[in-house]
């Protein structure tokens, strides 16, 4: 009996080995050292030029940053901050982080710092000035290179002190002193703006929302509202004024305050948009139309000023342009260099809340 056939399997085909690409693969993550070769000076320079204090020509500083854009070269913080004796990050001393006007600080602060390599750590000083310090003093304890005091109750004298340790700039008010700056909106001017416009339109009977009174913001743009009525030929009001506190419900409030005391009035500025926003809810809720009854208008040009009904006519100093002015003077201080401190202007932005007077 013959063996039963052997069943042949069949033998894989052996694959050729891929050719190797002739071209070297590109690394992942770019160098300081491929930065450098790219823009045709040393690592050192580029360095250097990243942290802000090479004196170089302006056409070697540009050939780094296209080198840089062109790799997608991001450096190390920590790498930095080791070679610079830094931490890298900059403490922020805000008064509410939830509020739209800080908020829209916050952001321009954040978008310089980071662009520049720098983490801002954000505390709240919720209009008290032990809140502030403190926040002040944790800052201190993490070494951080520099502050942003956006506005705030801590006096004058105790900024001051602290900036000699740590460089400051502070929002809100003018200060001046070794390791500090300031940066200040003409608070005035805009005020002063607002209330002509409504004076242009022919409006006789302006009442005014104030702020706070121990607010230095809110303190010029009365000064302002004052100084357009006597500019335009109309007798201060006492009794067309009524104290808000830089809220929405402070607004909505200080509307029913006037109207239950029989103000009688056409038109109505507010020391801020949000409180503009609540005026124009307690004004409907009243039966009263805006711009058709009364004229509204507000300040600081908040981004939803635009959405509101009706799209709110307001003063505007651009929030996120403090914040990056803040962001990049204290960059200039830590770096040893004298900040710029100049702030856009302000201006009246013309919305459908105002309207002529009609006889």
């Amino acid at each position: 009996m013959s063996p039963p056939p052997r069943l042949r399997t069949a033998t894989p085909a052996r694959r050729k080995p891929a050719r190797a690409s002739r071209r070297a693969p590109r690394p992942a993550v770019a160098t300081l050292e491929m930065v450098a070769r790219a823009a045709g000076v040393s690592p050192s320079t580029v360095s250097r030029i990243i942290n802000g204090t090479a004196a170089v020509s302006s056409e070697r500083r540009l050939a780094v940053e296209r080198a840089i854009a062109r790799l997608d070269f991001r450096p190390n913080p920590a790498a930095r901050g080791l070679a610079s004796g830094r931490s890298m990050t900059v403490g922020v001393v805000t008064q509410a982080i939830d509020s739209p006007y800080y908020g829209e600080g916050l952001r321009g602060i954040e978008a310089h710092l980071q662009a520049n390599g720098y983490a801002p750590l954000f505390m709240s000083g919720h209009w008290n000035a032990r809140d502030e310090e403190r926040a002040l003093a944790q800052f201190a304890a993490r070494r951080v290179d520099g502050v942003i005091f956006f506005a705030g109750r801590l006096g004058d004298k105790a900024l001051a002190a602290f900036a000699r340790l740590v460089p400051t700039v502070v929002t809100g008010r003018r200060l001046a002193g070794p390791g500090l700056a300031s940066l200040k909106a003409d608070d005035e001017e805009g005020a002063r703006l607002a209330t002509r416009h409504l004076a242009g339109l022919g409006h006789r009977r302006i009442a005014f929302l104030a702020g706070p009174g121990d607010n230095v913001d809110a303190r010029e743009r009365e000064a302002g509202y004052r100084r357009a009525l006597a500019e335009t030929g109309i007798a201060f009001d006492a009794g067309l004024v009524a104290a808000g506190d830089f809220h929405e419900s402070g607004g909505l409030q200080a509307v029913n305050r006037l109207l239950d005391r029989g103000a009688r009035f056409t038109a109505l500025f507010c020391a801020n948009d949000q409180m503009a926003q609540g005026a124009c809810l307690a004004l409907a809720r009243r039966g009263l139309r805006v711009p058709a009854d009364v004229s509204v208008v507000g300040f600081d040009d908040l981004p939803g000023s635009s959405y509101t009904i009706p799209p709110l006519t307001t003063v505007r100093q651009s929030v996120f342009a403090l914040g990056e002015c803040a962001a990049r003077a204290l960059l200039e201080m830590i770096g040893g260099r004298a900040p710029r401190l100049a702030l856009p202007a302000v201006e009246l932005v013309v919305r459908e809340s105002t309207q002529r007077l009609r006889a």
